[in-house]
């Protein structure tokens, strides 16, 4: 799954998409060892970057779950009514060629996505740069949700915090 994601993430590289990696592969990348089903995105909603965005999850197989045209989360109101009519939180991308990995992308930012973007990091990994929501952000975000996962991801995120950095005080 690492492949794969490192893919998705160099698709968005390559089109120079403003996006955040948050959920648990964030919370794997912050250095807590856990599972995870899905890619979970923030990508900054302005709609030349939205665009830029699905193009490129196009670009490698990925489609929309629900039956909607893909380009169609680009547009603000039409977000603005699947937020309210449906109660929508993700906008779900999916590829039958790689049926593990579904992408979820947020249909709001939760938060200032400029101040956020600022204070994130720059993950290195095998064969993509990885764009990761800061920690104290993944933190906040998590109490947001309140779900049990996210409570214990929140305990173990503190706790990597708090603990002293390896080989000094």
């Amino acid at each position: 799954m690492a492949g794969d994601i490192e893919r998705i993430l160099d698709a968005l590289n390559r089109a120079g998409v403003r996006y955040l990696v948050v959920g648990g592969v964030a919370v794997v990348l912050h250095g807590y060892l856990r599972t995870t089903a899905d890619l979970d995105l923030i990508i900054h909603l302005e709609r030349n970057n939205t665009l830029k965005a699905l193009r490129a999850l196009a670009g490698i197989g990925y489609r929309p779950r629900p039956p909607v045209e893909m380009e169609a989360f680009a547009d603000a109101e039409t977000r603005s009514e699947w937020i309210r009519d449906k109660n929508l939180k993700v906008f779900s991308l999916y590829n039958t060629a790689i049926p593990a990995l579904e992408i979820d992308i947020f249909v709001e930012e939760p938060f200032d996505f400029n101040a956020a973007y600022d204070r994130s990091l720059r993950v290195r990994l095998e064969t993509a740069d990885a764009t990761v929501i800061g920690m104290d952000d993944l933190i906040a975000l998590k109490r947001l949700t309140g779900r049990p996962r996210d409570l214990e991801d929140i305990q173990a995120l503190t706790a990597l915090k708090e603990r002293p950095p390896k080989g000094g005080e």
